[in-house]
């Protein structure tokens, strides 16, 4: 076999293996619009480093959350999310020249991105990791309508140690469903994403409150929850 054959065929080879795995992603994602994932990628990382420690997770549909829940994450994390269609190419943009320079790969990420993150990735400010968190995003976006974004985003998202979704997080702090959130739990719930291993829920910092405050005034400059009806009246 000369060499030209072989890497010919080595050539189709990774065709081949490139082209099953981006259908069998394509499939997953299909599948995951109508069937409510059961774990995520960080809810496993988080049980294989704490073994000991028990997941607080429980999944509730997008009508049984407080429609303050979503105007407060948009607000606080990315207020374009009714109009992108998964990633920001100027952020993203902005954030690749800042690693070429030598910073750290951070920022940039759409609320669909961290959706695509936290379901099947891993965390890291590396650029592979980036590249098939917007990737996943595009996919996400193409198959899902927002309010299946934004409903599944809301259930695996980590909101403290070991407490994923925003029902678990509801009860867990404020000892009500997540459907009884307020706009101020709601924004108290929010701030803390960043870095919910950090920020804390129940004993706020003062940069935190100051956080809040901020959350709260951008969800009336959004017009309030007139912002998301149409997450609300979407199927």
């Amino acid at each position: 076999m000369t060499k030209k054959i072989l890497l010919a065929r080595l050539r189709r080879g990774a065709l081949w293996l490139l082209g099953s795995l981006t259908l069998g992603v394509v499939l997953v994602i299909g599948l995951l619009r109508f069937v409510d994932p059961p774990t995520s990628a960080f809810m496993v990382r988080d049980h294989w480093q704490n073994p000991d420690r028990e997941i607080l997770h429980q999944w509730v549909d997008f009508e049984q959350i407080s429609p303050w829940m979503p105007l407060a994450v948009i607000a606080s994390e990315e207020q374009r999310f009714m109009t992108h269609r998964g990633v920001d190419t100027d952020a993203m943009a902005e954030a690749i020249a800042r690693y070429r320079q030598g910073y750290g790969l951070r920022g940039a990420s759409t609320i669909t991105q961290q959706t695509a993150k936290n379901l099947f990735l891993w965390s890291g400010r590396h650029f592979t990791r980036k590249a098939l968190e917007a990737g996943l995003a595009l996919g996400l976006e193409a198959l899902w309508p927002k309010r299946r974004i934004m409903e599944v985003y809301l259930n695996v998202t980590e909101f403290g140690e070991g407490i994923f979704g925003v029902e678990m997080a509801s009860r867990h702090f404020f000892n009500r469903s997540a459907r009884e959130l307020t706009a101020t739990q709601a924004a108290r719930l929010a701030a803390v994403l960043p870095s919910p291993k950090r920020f804390s829920v129940r004993h706020p910092s003062d940069y935190l409150w100051q956080r809040v405050d901020w959350i709260r005034n951008q969800m009336v400059q959004l017009g309030g929850r007139a912002h998301i009806r149409p997450l609300i009246e979407s199927r």
